[in-house]
Formats: structure tokens, sequence, C-alpha cells
């Protein structure tokens, strides 16, 4: 490989401030409030796209706001969030679901509105088209990133960072130890989220409560299907049939699920294999073939699937959404049978339900494992075990390939972005490091905003 020497230079610092959250997702928006909430720090969220919200934006269902036994586990900001899309009518009930615990669909629009006015309502400085794309280490510590823009390469200094990038970028720039995947190196594949308008309900909702021999759906009773908000996951039969007369599909399950809108569905039900979001190559790879496959699976579901005919392509997602990159190596790693076990921690500062859901990496289906109850997050998982001056909030947290694979979801990635960003702001009150932080402190505050630790 050619490599090229570049000359050092001096950059500007475009702001110094208390807290900086880099990401504005589902952790990145509910750590930037955590973190402002009290009005005494500077806080500041940079984001590398035009509009807040990440994964809440592309047409994807919260999954397992409710615990194993209906009771709601989500709670504190994040619930917060969801009331005031609920006021909008922009978001659905929380429905339980045999499959993925619960459901809770979301209007990507309104989705964008509300965090804008969550972080104006907090006095959270947005920076907005930046990348991250170093950090800035001294003695062992984060003190601030580099970035870069139209404007060039500047930097923003920080007493503290919360990284909610989802593949742990400025973690990893800062020499925290990051994996990928399985013991193989092999991640879960990638999607293309899109909608369609114009589908008949009532007939889709036929299929499955009164031909449920023909239709059938993995795990979920027909009774599911009778009224309200429901993931369809099955139709094994009719996809097998369609790719056997040469539909590019690459799943071996039909996926969609009901929108705000009677007549919308979103469809998850492209899938490129081998990507690596973190290569740009892979990832634009994976980006240009989920959109060759995504006409295969339109014309599938018109032509299959009764309540399909007369539906069309209403609006494909911003970009295509990632399962899994880069975790960091915290504190404490959650494992496989830390879910199954249902396990409780002394630092816990969320409690999740999903179960294992690992996306196979080769061929087109699915495994889902369940464990014995809701489980817990402990802080640890959102500490580097070695660079100070930096937390980390997301999928990118500490995680083994398979505990992530059910940790991933945009229910438990809101609870940990509260978590971390309460954490941050009360590290500063104390002056210690996030890693020295008072637990019970942490614990405490997220109690007194409503949320849920078992």
């Amino acid at each position: 490989m050619k490599t090229i020497n570049e000359p050092a230079r001096e950059i500007k610092v475009r702001a110094d401030v208390d807290v900086l959250v880099v990401g504005g997702g589902p952790a990145g928006i509910m750590a930037a409030e955590a973190a402002a909430r009290d009005g005494k720090l500077k806080v500041m969220l940079i984001e590398s796209r035009g509009y807040l919200g990440g994964n809440l934006t592309i047409g994807l269902p919260i999954l397992a706001y409710l615990g194993n036994n209906g009771n709601q586990i989500i709670k504190g900001s994040a619930e917060k969030f969801y009331q005031r899309l609920r006021a909008r009518n922009a978001a659905t009930g929380h429905k339980r679901c045999k499959l993925h615990i619960s459901l809770t669909m979301v209007d990507p629009e309104e989705v964008k509105r509300v965090a804008w006015e969550m972080m104006d309502e907090a006095g959270v400085e947005v920076l907005m088209y930046v990348f991250a794309s170093d950090a800035i280490v001294e003695e062992g510590r984060v003190k601030g990133v580099i970035i870069e823009s139209k404007a060039g390469r500047e930097a923003i200094l920080a007493k503290t960072v919360i990284d909610c990038t989802g593949d742990a970028d400025v973690a990893f720039r800062a020499g925290v130890e990051c994996r990928k995947g399985d013991e193989k190196g092999r991640m879960q594949p990638p999607t293309l989220m899109f909608s369609m308008r114009g589908v008949d309900m009532a007939q889709v909702r036929d299929n499955v409560v009164n031909h449920y021999g023909e239709y059938t759906m993995d795990i979920m009773p027909p009774e599911q299907f009778r009224e309200g908000n429901f993931t369809m996951v099955g139709m094994r039969r009719q996809l097998a049939d369609a790719r056997s007369k040469g539909y590019n599909i690459t799943v071996d399950r039909t996926i969609f699920m009901t929108g705000i809108k009677e007549d919308e569905v979103w469809v998850n039900m492209t899938r490129v294999s081998g990507v690596d979001s973190t290569d740009p190559a892979s990832y634009t790879h994976a980006e240009h073939e989920c959109r060759r496959q995504m006409y295969d699976v339109v014309k599938y579901l018109q032509t299959y699937i009764p309540g399909f005919e007369h539906a069309w392509l209403e609006t494909v997602a911003p970009f295509t959404g990632i399962r899994e990159s880069r975790v960091i190596v915290g504190k404490y790693t959650l494992t496989k049978e830390d879910l199954l076990e249902a396990r409780h921690f002394d630092d816990v500062i969320a409690v999740a339900s999903y179960p294992v859901d690992l996306h196979h990496e080769e061929g087109g289906d699915c495994t889902l494992i369940y464990g014995k109850g809701d489980y817990d997050i402990p802080y640890r998982t959102l500490v580097p075990e070695r660079v100070e001056g930096l937390l980390v909030a997301g999928r990118n947290a500490s995680m083994e390939h398979e505990a992530m694979a059910a940790t991933r979801v945009m229910s438990t990635c809101l609870a940990m972005g509260e978590a971390a960003g309460t954490a941050a702001r009360i590290a500063l009150e104390d002056g210690v490091d996030p890693s020295k932080v008072d637990v019970k402190r942490v614990q405490k505050a997220l109690l007194e905003n409503g949320a849920y630790l078992g």
C-alpha cells in the first residue's frame, strides 16, 4: 500500500466544552440531554448527518420497551421522548409481541423534530455535518476530538467525551481495545429499510388470522395480528417460491411491520453479508447492493402477499442500518450467559429484555435465543478498560458478540445513553473521572428522572 507523509500543522480549536457527545442517534440524544439537564454544564453534540435520531429515523420499530412480564422497563428520558411523539400521533402504543417482546413504531420525521426540540430545551449546542476523525489523547486521557468538515480540520476540547457513534470511532482512535463480530470476526449483515403505501391492511391481517396454515408466522400466533401494530415475520414458503423463480432476495423470511399510517408498512428484507461499516468501500457496497435487492422485494410483496397488489414504494431510509461493528473492551464485558441467566449487577444502569437476535453472517436466516427473564446492563460496560475521560453508549458498548445481538436494539441504547450522560454530569460535579464516579449517585439520579432499574 502506498503512503504519504502528512505535514504537522496547527489547527483551530472550534469549541471547549464540559461534555462532548459524538453521534446523534438514540444513545447520543439521550446522553446529551442527560448531561445538560441541570443547565450547569456546557454540552455539545456533533453529528455527521443533517438531522438527529440515527436509527430512529430509518423505519425500524423500537423493540422491547416492555419486559418479559409485560411491565415497562425502559422509562426515564426514553419514555418522555416517546410520550412527546405519542402526543403528536407520531408513535404507536407499546404492544406486546411474542417474538420481539414488545413493538413500538415511531414516525421518522417527527423523531427528528422532537430530538431537536429536546436539545434546544436542554441548552445543548448541536453541530452537524462533521466527522470525528481522531481523538485528542494526553497521558491516557481523552481531551477532545479532531473533526473534519467543509470548514477543514478543527479541534473540539472537552473534559469528558461520550462516544455514541455506533462504531466506537472515538474509542478506537483513542487507543481503546475494540473487537468486531464473532470469534472469526464475522458481523451481522446490515439492512436498508424502506416503506410501502397503499397496502390493504385488512387483507394482510386476514392472511394470517384466517389463513394461518398458508401464511405461517415464525413463533407468533394468529391472534397477534387481529388489531394494533404488528411485525410480520415468516411466510417462508412464499419467499422460497419467489427465490426459486429468480427473485434477488437474500433473506429466508418475509419481514415487515405496520407503520404510523393506516396503509403503510416498513420492510426489513434487504441484506448483504460480509459488510464492515468501518470500511467505506464495504459500506458503499452494502448500500448499492441493498438498493438493487429492494426492487425485487417490492415486486415479490406485490405478487405473493395479498393486500400488496396495489401498493407502491414510498420512502427509502436515508442510510443502510448497521447491526454490528466495533465494540469496546470495557471494565466489564456483558456475556450471552448474563442475558440468558437474567443476571443482575450492583452497578445496574438499565434493564433490558430483548433476546439474543442473531442475523446469520452467512445465509438468510436468523436465530432467536430467549433467556430466563429481564437482565441488567452494568455501568462498567460503558467504561473503557484503560482510557480515562471517555464513556461509550449504544451498540458499541462492551458486549460479547451474542450479547450485543440483544442489547443493540434502540430501547436499550436509549437507556444506556441517558446513563452515560448522567454519569458524565455527576463525575464532573464531583471532580472525578467517569470511571470512578459514585454509581449509587448515578442510579439515584436515574431513578429520580423516572428510570427503571429493577
